[in-house]
């Protein structure tokens, strides 16, 4: 038994690396019409399919409820996995804002500015006002933008507090701009899939890849909020918070300090 088990995981394990190689195959395949579409124009859908393409290789397998809106919108989302991106971007075309380290990281930080990501330095105070404006400019364009509020990934389970001060770029928003509050659903494997330790992310997802070959995941779009609200980020996180945990059926959440 003992034999057979480890044999198992062998074949997984050769399995996780087949779909990788089929990521890269991917990206080799869209690089070419994505960077020729880049010359003329912002946004590329190349970008999308691919992350969808990715998401799929890893085995996310997608239930989208609701109707999501797909232009000039900002996306509340909880935070839960290296998967969220891929399968956000892969359902909608949608941008992220990111923290400014992510630039960095090898490929990753190259495809998230092929996506247009927003790359924020939460902590500096001196480029608030930039940040401001390339945020408010993102979500004028034609491509929905997402944040995930909770600043860092939490365990599937729970949710971390949603950090106010991250919505302050669309408080007040501009004109036409809407706010959709969307739950990310793993179900049973949550807690697999969560991102919560200090491994690199590229460990992190072949561990996952290989004991999970298939990830249910379901992207619940609620309703957007009302126009009126969007003068207080306090209450735009809090009513957000509140209806992504009922979406995901955490019951009544405990009062959290605004943040």
């Amino acid at each position: 038994m003992a034999s057979r088990s480890i044999a198992r995981s062998e074949v997984l394990r050769l399995y996780a690396v087949l779909r990788i190689a089929m990521m890269a195959l991917g990206l080799l395949i869209i690089l070419p019409p994505h960077l020729f579409t880049r010359l003329f124009t912002r946004r590329s859908p190349f970008a999308s399919w691919f992350l969808r393409w990715a998401g799929w290789c890893a085995g996310a397998r997608v239930q989208v409820e609701g109707t999501p809106v797909r232009h000039k919108v900002l996306y509340l989302a909880n935070h839960v996995s290296w998967l969220d991106i891929m399968v956000l971007a892969g359902a909608t075309g949608c941008a992220f804002i990111a923290k400014d380290e992510m630039q960095g990281w090898p490929v990753l930080g190259w495809l998230a500015q092929q996506n247009n990501s927003v790359f924020v330095a939460r902590d500096s105070r001196q480029s608030v006002h930039r940040q401001r404006d390339d945020v408010r400019h993102a979500l004028l364009s034609s491509q929905p933008l997402c944040l995930f509020p909770e600043g860092t990934t939490a365990s599937g389970r729970d949710l971390l507090p949603f950090r106010s001060s991250l919505i302050a770029a669309v408080t007040p928003a501009p004109e036409d701009v809407q706010i959709q509050p969307v739950a990310l659903d793993y179900g049973a494997l949550s807690e697999a899939v969560a991102w919560v330790s200090d491994d690199p992310v590229g460990q992190v997802a072949f561990d996952v890849m290989w004991q999970h070959p298939r990830i249910p995941v379901r992207i619940a779009f609620l309703e957007p909020l009302d126009h009126a609200d969007f003068a207080d980020r306090k209450a735009i996180a809090a009513h957000s918070r509140a209806e992504i945990a009922e979406a995901l059926g955490h019951g009544a959440l405990k009062e959290e300090k605004p943040v």
